[in-house]
């Protein structure tokens, strides 16, 4: 079994979310990855079975669907196998991936599952984020938002609210884990295709994620559901700066369906 460590969503290793790979995890237990998991201590590693099956593990447990993983998993697949078409078998349903490899730097774009959006009293998200609701935008109402995971979706006022991010590791954990909720969304929009984006994630162990794909298909799918964009239309969401880690994502919205997520993953060397 070989480990692989790639980032997503960057076009260098500096930048985007780190994630551990297997591409052949043959034998492995549920005990097995997480254990692999809490090794490789990056938020996720997705582990991939010769029928297609992948599954995502964080340091602390089994998630139903990672994005940035994904996209890590089918740039490791490209560079060892060739770039095309590969669909993934996953917890939430099948999630076709695309991929081409450009020198050192693979791209790969995932479609994720039908989007769901359910309604959200954000009173203690905000309470445990300790944001106010006169820090929000009220032209993105809070909402729970699916595409192949739970997001609440918090739509700051300001980019400096969403700059001054310390909250209740503990209070907000235990929220999320109740609601099974995988990532906190938080956003502020630039312009109306440009958005920055935040993601807490205290249920994998991990204060922050510096790029999140499935909160991104999931926001994709809040903007077409709720009218906030005409579609088909491309989004563009900037992550990671705040953390040092900057990272791109490129979010395709059709006008039904599931949403395309799109990004670069290089292979980190340690």
């Amino acid at each position: 079994m070989e480990i692989l460590r790639y980032t997503a969503f960057s076009d260098h290793p500096e930048g985007g979310n780190p994630a551990g790979v297997v591409l052949d995890a043959t034998g492995l237990s549920d005990g097995d990855m997480l254990s692999i998991a809490a090794e490789v201590g990056y938020s996720e590693t997705a582990f991939l079975f010769p029928n297609g099956d992948v599954r995502y593990f964080s340091p602390k447990a089994e998630v139903p669907f990672c994005g940035h993983a994904t996209i890590a998993l089918a740039a490791a697949h490209a560079e060892r196998f060739g770039a095309g078409e590969l669909v993934l078998n996953t917890s939430v349903g099948p999630v076709p991936v695309t991929t081409a490899v450009d020198s050192a730097v693979a791209t790969a774009t995932l479609t994720s599952v039908e989007p769901k959006l359910e309604p959200l009293d954000p009173a203690e998200v905000l309470a445990a984020l300790g944001w106010a609701v006169s820090d929000l935008d009220p032209s993105l109402p809070p909402r729970v938002a699916f595409a192949g995971a739970w997001h609440p979706v918090i739509a700051a006022g300001s980019r400096d609210r969403l700059a001054r991010l310390d909250y209740d590791f503990d209070q907000l954990a235990g929220l999320m884990h109740r609601r099974e909720w995988t990532t906190v969304s938080l956003i502020w929009r630039e312009s109306p295709l440009v958005f920055h984006a935040r993601n807490p994630f205290p249920p994998g162990g991990v204060v922050e994620d510096p790029a999140t794909g499935a909160a991104a298909a999931a926001l994709g799918g809040y903007l077409r559901t709720l009218s906030l964009v005409e579609t088909p239309t491309t989004v563009t969401i900037h992550q990671g700066h705040d953390m040092g880690r900057p990272s791109l994502i490129s979010v395709d919205i059709g006008p039904s369906g599931g949403i395309k997520v799109t990004g670069q993953s290089v292979l980190l060397t340690l």
